[in-house]
């Protein structure tokens, strides 16, 4: 099994997805349009009912005749429940009926979907007991580069329950932490006040003192992430916004007509801040830039139709307009990145 043919495959499924998902209704038309080919994309036959076992038996308690949609069965037993719905329903609060059907089974992972995220469980916190939140989600429309390699080692090729387990419990703990900084960098709990507080003053900790230390706290964590940001994506224009210069350059010179109109490396460098900031949202091959009179735009597929982003060179100031979010005043080419939540909306509501 090769990565590359993996992730090809995988965002093929995610195009489809895209395309087909308006015009189905229920979940039997899920099951056949999305989840089926998504297994068949790890190798698995699905019309073997050996392997891929629909409405397999697993009773609870004194309930006989319980059934999950699927199992998946390895070395004649069950690897991997499937529970699905509908691509049209949300999944939060759909996971009871997995729950309850896990601990009946030697499975060790339980996945709930519906057609587009995928949701996978397994017991860390208490063997045979299935954890209440996920240790891997993915939006197959919208996969990031990391999970493909965590959706690798559910190829039928790789399949290995020890090692799954592994990476499984450090994929949990760290979406945990992530979640929790997340939380506290937008709105600072108390707990999280105080703790940082005892670390960088000395004087007496009131309640008063930690109430005029969380904004402090907020401001300097988000100045502390921009200027990250700032030295990372510095070193990546430092590296590829020259090359990039030259190559794109002699190609805007070649398939366009000689109108007057000048790309200056500012406006490559924005272009090439906008596929950083946006590479975990979509292909940066799909990408294009067309350089005007009155603005640098940036389109999805070539398409004018698909327009996502515009840069505007004023003699006294820099603008950019991002397509659905409005238009906002930077210093810098780097602070587009700054705006990666309004890029992603843009691209998600137009590729």
């Amino acid at each position: 099994m090769e990565i590359n043919k993996l992730k090809d495959a995988l965002k093929s499924l995610g195009t489809r997805i895209e395309t087909l998902a308006p015009n189905i209704t229920n979940e039997e038309q899920t099951k056949n349009a999305f989840i089926m080919p998504f297994f068949q994309t790890l190798g698995y036959d699905v019309f073997n009912p050996l392997e891929f076992v629909p409405e397999f038996t697993a009773d609870v308690g004194i309930k006989k005749g319980e059934k999950v949609d699927y199992a998946m069965v390895i070395d004649g037993a069950p690897q991997i429940l499937i529970e699905c719905k509908s691509i049209n329903e949300n999944l939060t609060n759909h996971d009871s009926q997995l729950f309850r059907y896990f601990g009946t089974t030697s499975s060790k992972f339980g996945l709930l979907t519906n057609g587009r995220e995928y949701r996978f469980y397994t017991d860390l916190d208490e063997q045979n007991k299935m954890d209440s939140t996920p240790f891997l989600t993915i939006d197959l429309t919208n996969i990031k580069d990391n999970q493909f390699l965590e959706l690798a080692k559910f190829h039928k090729e790789n399949f290995d329950v020890d090692k799954i387990t592994s990476s499984a419990a450090e994929l949990k703990y760290l979406n945990n932490l992530k979640n929790f900084l997340s939380d506290n960098l937008n709105d600072p709990t108390e707990g999280f006040v105080a703790y940082l507080v005892s670390q960088i003053y000395d004087g007496i900790k009131t309640k008063s003192t930690l109430e005029k230390f969380s904004p402090i706290i907020k401001k300097g964590f988000n100045q502390f992430i921009t200027e990250r940001v700032n030295e990372k994506l510095s070193a990546a224009l430092n590296t590829s916004v020259e090359t990039k210069t030259i190559d794109e350059s002699e190609e805007l010179s070649e398939n366009t007509p000689n109108d007057g109109i000048i790309t200056t490396p500012e406006e490559l460098e924005a272009f090439t801040v906008f596929k950083v900031a946006s590479k975990d949202f979509i292909d940066p091959s799909r990408l294009y830039y067309r350089d005007t009179k009155s603005y640098f735009g940036i389109l999805i597929d070539d398409n004018n139709r698909k327009w996502v982003f515009r840069f505007y060179q004023k003699a006294t100031k820099n603008l950019i307009e991002i397509r659905d979010a409005g238009t906002f005043e930077i210093d810098t080419t780097i602070d587009i990145a700054l705006y990666q939540n309004e890029i992603k909306q843009a691209i998600e509501n137009h590729k």
